[in-house]
């Protein structure tokens, strides 16, 4: 593994990182959620077409830059260090590759060119606002009934004989830009209770019986919505009912959770960044409150956290698989970061008008969506076998033998 950087990629997080600090600043961001869609509708489209960003790991015959997830996450790392509201997240790194993985080729034809270009938005709803165990990343999600199932709960699916294709009904909560996107990817279940399983559909922003209702967030720059279908028309995503779609959410989990590690770690370092600013400025006693051995001791505590979370994410960028372990780190050290930055800001850390409580806010609200921390932790001990055989608490059992 060479750990280096191309030159592409440090061109890309470069300027990337330029073209924010000039257009998402903190009241730029602020006015960006008050929007009717929750971000900078201008600034998407230059992020798009000056940057190619939500088409930067599609394949190049469908209008895409052909990168790989490194570049997807360092760009991501840049949003998250500006909390840039988006639909970059929505998009391109839930969204898309489920078309891609799933999609029909007419289908991957019609719909990846537009996300690539940004012209097409798109997000992906599951009932009860159960990400993290759709995505596999908290459990597996072919054992867990995280879209409901049976008849009744989440979302129910049926073929529409007179028209032909499919109806949905039911809702899903917490859908990740759901309020603003052209295109709906929902999770479904169909068959009824013998024969239950979820498959993915798509459905229209104008789809007649579909209403969506922003939802007031935690964290203003993420903004959630209620889906609810009442007899909605819908497509299949794919060929056939044959698909495998709990693998091609467990696969696109990794690759999200590794891409969502490096934006953690970039709003992490953003708010370590503003908190050294401010210790060099604040005085008192006569001296800057950086200069007290405490506070740097507190700093030096916070980088170190920040640098080991970094190189967690840089690895499971390179190794997917790694993902929902890097992303608990990181999750971690943006929560610890973001409470330590409101107390190095004293009084000032506290009030509405400082940026401070945005990364706090940023960093709770993706632990609710993708966490908690503790779960993506058991999850992936679970996956690699380090419990196998560890009797319960209390229990003295392992493998059927006192001990």
């Amino acid at each position: 593994m060479d750990a280096a950087f191309t030159a592409e990629q440090d061109e890309i997080r470069r300027t990337l990182r330029e073209l924010l600090a000039r257009h998402s600043g903190p009241g730029e961001v602020r006015a960006a959620v008050r929007t009717a869609e929750g971000y900078d509708p201008a600034l998407w489209r230059r992020l798009a077409r000056e940057l190619g960003l939500p088409g930067l790991a599609l394949a190049e015959e469908y209008g895409g830059a052909g990168c790989t997830p490194t570049e997807l996450a360092l760009a991501c790392e840049e949003s998250g260090r500006a909390l840039l509201p988006s639909p970059l997240l929505a998009t391109a790194v839930l969204a898309a590759p489920l078309i891609t993985a799933l999609g029909a080729p007419a289908q991957r034809a019609e719909l990846l060119p537009r996300i690539a270009d940004g012209a097409l938005t798109a997000a992906l709803a599951v009932p009860g606002g159960s990400m993290a165990a759709a995505l596999g990343l908290t459990a597996d999600n072919r054992a867990v009934a995280w879209a409901g199932g049976g008849r009744a709960g989440g979302v129910q699916a049926r073929r529409d004989a007179a028209r032909g294709g499919w109806r949905l009904y039911g809702e899903a909560d917490r859908v990740l830009d759901g309020h603003s996107a052209g295109l709906l990817l929902v999770a479904a279940h169909t068959g009824g209770y013998p024969r239950s399983r979820t498959l993915l559909f798509l459905v229209s922003a104008d789809a007649e019986g579909l209403a969506r209702t922003r939802l007031t967030s935690m964290d203003e720059t993420r903004t959630l919505a209620r889906v609810e279908l009442r007899d909605t028309a819908a497509e299949l995503l794919g060929p056939d009912e044959a698909a495998d779609v709990c693998g091609a959410l467990a696969a696109t989990g990794r690759t999200a959770a590794a891409v969502l590690a490096a934006e953690a770690v970039g709003a992490a370092a953003g708010a370590l960044e503003r908190t050294v600013a401010y210790v060099k400025e604040r005085e008192q006693f006569g001296r800057a409150i950086g200069s007290f051995q405490a506070v740097k001791h507190r700093l030096a505590d916070l980088y170190v956290r920040v640098e080991a979370a970094r190189s967690a994410a840089y690895y499971a960028a390179w190794d997917p698989a790694a993902g929902p372990l890097a992303l608990a780190q990181a999750l971690e050290a943006a929560r610890i970061v973001a409470g330590e930055a409101v107390q190095l800001h004293g009084g000032i850390g506290f009030t509405w008008e400082h940026e401070a409580h945005l990364y706090v806010k940023r960093a709770a609200a993706d632990e609710l969506l993708f966490g908690p921390v503790h779960r993506l932790r058991d999850h992936a001990a679970g996956l690699a076998g380090l419990f196998a055989g560890v009797p319960a608490y209390g229990t003295g059992v392992a493998d059927g033998a006192a001990v």
